[in-house]
């Protein structure tokens, strides 16, 4: 066995034993509905048992995973640091696991447009929560305050706009690639509303 394939190894067996507690499972609570026996399980999770792929299968139906996901290696890359939209007051990180999200932070100064025609829809869903301050979200003809804590959700096919309220407001969001390039769009084109006053964040 390689360093590589101890390290796996290793890995999985505590992912076992995490998985388990983390389900409030004891031991023969998880064998029981994995249908091995308990000390057969005890010795997978304390290693002195080899790991066999037909009960790997069972382990990893029995914890509602997958095998996948149950042998998954540990990513090289953890950490990482945010893209900088200056122009926009923007951070941007691309969530490597769910490639069509992307998480953007940004400091909003300003309201949000009083003009009805300076709202922007498009295809996609948004999801943000307010990080400090208040802001205000204009969502088709509604006017909703959002204070700090406080998330929204909505479908972007909806004309909306955000902005400040009583001093600088600072979000937090996920946007998914329809709703990600729908603002990418609409930052640059004609006739869509610009985004209000802000600073980066930091």
């Amino acid at each position: 066995m390689t360093q590589e394939d101890g390290e796996l190894d290793s890995l999985v067996r505590t992912r076992i034993r995490a998985l388990r507690v983390a389900q409030g499972w004891s031991l023969e609570e998880l064998a029981a509905r994995a249908r091995i026996s308990q000390s057969t399980l005890s010795r997978i999770e304390n290693g002195r048992r080899r790991l066999a792929l037909d009960q790997l299968v069972t382990l990893a139906r029995a914890l509602d995973t997958t095998l996948d996901q149950l042998v998954e290696t540990a990513a090289d890359d953890i950490v990482s640091s945010p893209m900088i939209d200056g122009v926009h007051g923007q951070m941007r990180w691309p969530l490597k696991a769910e490639p069509g999200l992307t998480v953007i932070r940004q400091r909003l100064t300003g309201p949000p447009p009083d003009n009805p025609s300076r709202l922007r829809a498009h295809p996609g869903r948004e999801w943000l929560v307010v990080l400090s301050g208040t802001a205000i979200l204009l969502l088709g003809g509604r006017r909703l305050r959002i204070e700090t804590n406080q998330a929204a959700e909505f479908p972007t096919m909806l004309p909306h706009a955000i902005g400040a309220e009583g001093g600088p407001c600072e979000l937090l969001g996920i946007f998914d690639r329809d709703a990600r390039r729908g603002h990418q769009r609409g930052e640059g084109g004609e006739g869509t509303r610009k985004a209000p006053r802000s600073e980066p964040a930091g």
